[in-house]
């Protein structure tokens, strides 16, 4: 069984998407998708310093289109009906990419939503200085009980010994003075601490826009950040991605909902890495691929057609 898997903001790095532009057709789409999300995808991914690709309005479209133009790059020699994975999950932002994989939303509403998501998201990110760290080790029940001391949010539990703190910068600074106990930290390069409070007026802006969103049934397996559960209803599906903003993300979850459906590989579309990591670490056994570059979609081909088999 292979699980599609998109990763969230902070995997970007500068001029990721420049080797993906050689094959046929990627550039194309970008340019058509950057008309609909009325950003220079294609700029952005080949050009743009680190900065400028932390923009949350920036990187997260840049994210989701990125993941897109590899799955269909992934599957372009396959007939129709077998251009769908056994079961698909996204990080965060990588969410709307699943749903359009997942055949929930068509890739253009995905991109209009993540638009409006990222740009909701770093106009709640302006109003307090906040923002996201990433604790590496430690005892998990330790890890969470200093978050929970300092003022801060576990935004992302991880999996694999990772949590993210996200919060006030003065919290986070307090955090960092006194760290849990055998635990590293390390700051996140994004713009504000998403999947906490502080995104709320995020949500209240994508529920009016959501409702609208024209939206289908998953033709696939497709999991939710809130708890890892497979979700069976498009609309339900995407009303969570709309309160996942301020909730925070429960990768462990998922990976372990994988383990429970039998996953047996997960191709991590790009700009991968992060995803493959953590399972790497938590999903002993399975077959790995991160699709870094295109030198690696014959790795992966290879996965799908003998798991077609």
């Amino acid at each position: 069984m292979i699980l599609l898997a998109s990763p969230g903001q902070g995997a970007q790095s500068p001029g990721f998407l420049q080797p993906w532009l050689e094959i046929p057709g990627v550039a194309d789409r970008l340019t058509w998708w950057s008309a609909v999300t009325g950003l220079d995808l294609v700029r952005f991914g080949t050009e743009a310093d680190a900065e400028e690709i932390r923009d949350t309005a920036v990187a997260q479209p840049l994210l989701v289109a990125a993941a897109l133009a590899a799955y269909e790059a992934l599957y372009e020699d396959e007939p129709p009906e077998h251009r769908v994975p056994d079961a698909v999950a996204g990080h965060s932002v990588g969410e709307l990419a699943a749903a359009a994989i997942a055949g929930v939303l068509s890739p253009e509403a995905a991109l209009v939503l993540v638009r409006e998501r990222g740009r909701a998201m770093a106009d709640a990110a302006a109003v307090t200085e906040t923002g996201m760290t990433a604790v590496l080790g430690g005892d998990a029940d330790d890890v969470l009980a200093s978050i929970d001391k300092h003022g801060l949010t576990p935004a992302n539990v991880n999996g694999a010994g990772q949590i993210v703190a996200a919060g006030t910068m003065d919290r986070l600074a307090d955090f960092a003075d006194e760290p849990p106990a055998k635990a590293r930290l390390r700051p996140l390069s994004v713009a504000g601490a998403f999947h906490t409070e502080h995104m709320a007026p995020a949500v209240d802006a994508l529920r009016r826009l959501a409702s609208g969103a024209p939206v289908a049934e998953p033709r696939t397996r497709l999991l939710q950040n809130r708890d890892g559960a497979v979700v069976d209803s498009g609309a339900g599906f995407v009303a969570r991605l709309v309160e996942q903003v301020s909730t925070p993300v429960r990768w462990d979850a998922c990976m372990d909902t994988m383990r429970d459906l039998g996953v047996t590989a997960i191709i991590e579309l790009p700009p991968a890495g992060t995803l493959t990591g953590l399972a790497r670490r938590e999903l002993k056994g399975i077959d790995l691929v991160a699709l870094k570059t295109p030198a690696d979609l014959d790795k992966a081909r290879e996965l799908v057609k003998a798991d077609r088999s």
